[in-house]
């Protein structure tokens, strides 16, 4: 009796699709927000959230579990910069903004950032305001 195998599975294999949210994770991490698929994005949210709530912990365990499936660079940021940000918050760390559908293929488009995030820019959303006020 199988329970709980709600994963999305993208159109692509189980290598792949670990590879992919990997990725997704690591160029999350680095940039704080990226531009995916709605698809995706929802994919990937369900991969960092539960990363960023060991990073909040520090402990060795923790680092050592994250490291399974990310790299030692995105690991270090993720545990260094990320983690002591969201030390109070109980969850919720990432946002999803429908940006509507690409051109070609009409998929589904979204950009995925964290929440309350200050690297230096503003957030998605006050970019969004600005521009329309413009």
């Amino acid at each position: 009796m199988a329970k709980n195998n709600q994963d999305r599975k993208l159109g692509v294999n189980p290598a792949h699709r670990r590879a992919m949210l990997m990725n997704l994770a690591e160029n999350l991490i680095k940039h704080k927000r990226i531009k995916t698929t709605d698809s995706r994005a929802k994919a990937l949210r369900e991969y960092i959230e539960p990363m960023i709530t060991k990073a909040k912990k520090g402990d060795l365990n923790s680092r050592r579990m994250v490291l399974k499936k990310l790299h030692k660079n995105a690991v270090q940021t993720l545990f260094d910069e990320i983690g002591p940000v969201y030390a109070d918050r109980p969850g919720g760390y990432t946002r999803i903004i429908k940006l509507g559908f690409r051109n070609d293929d009409k998929a589904a488009m979204s950009l995925i950032e964290f929440v309350d995030f200050e690297s230096g820019g503003e957030t998605a959303v006050a970019k969004n305001e600005n521009e329309k006020a413009e």
